[in-house]
């Protein structure tokens, strides 16, 4: 298994945006072969004391991959290339983590 970790930090006040870009796209990324979870996060607002936030304009895309190919996959598909040209000029940055279980 493959897991993903995408820290994604909208410009100012577009975070809103991308997050509903992003659900649009969810239904056809969760139907890939492989998929085995995706779907967005964002900050707790009562979390425990030693919590620290991504802050206001930051999510994060949680994944789970059944594996590499499949990543790879899900990289190539066309509605990804459509979700990142709606995306990008919204986008301040986007850092992402590939993870095998350890």
């Amino acid at each position: 298994m493959i897991h993903v970790i995408a820290v994604i930090t909208a410009k100012p006040g577009k975070r809103a945006e991308i997050l509903a870009a992003f659900r649009a796209n969810v239904p056809a990324v969760r139907a890939e072969q492989g998929c085995i979870e995706y779907a967005a996060a964002i900050d707790a607002d009562s979390a425990l004391a030693v919590q620290k936030k991504w802050g206001e304009d930051t999510f994060l895309a949680i994944e789970k991959w059944e594996s590499m190919d499949a990543l790879k996959a899900h990289a190539a598909a066309p509605h990804m290339a459509a979700y990142g040209a709606s995306t990008r000029e919204l986008i301040a940055s986007r850092v992402i983590h590939i993870l095998s279980p350890a």
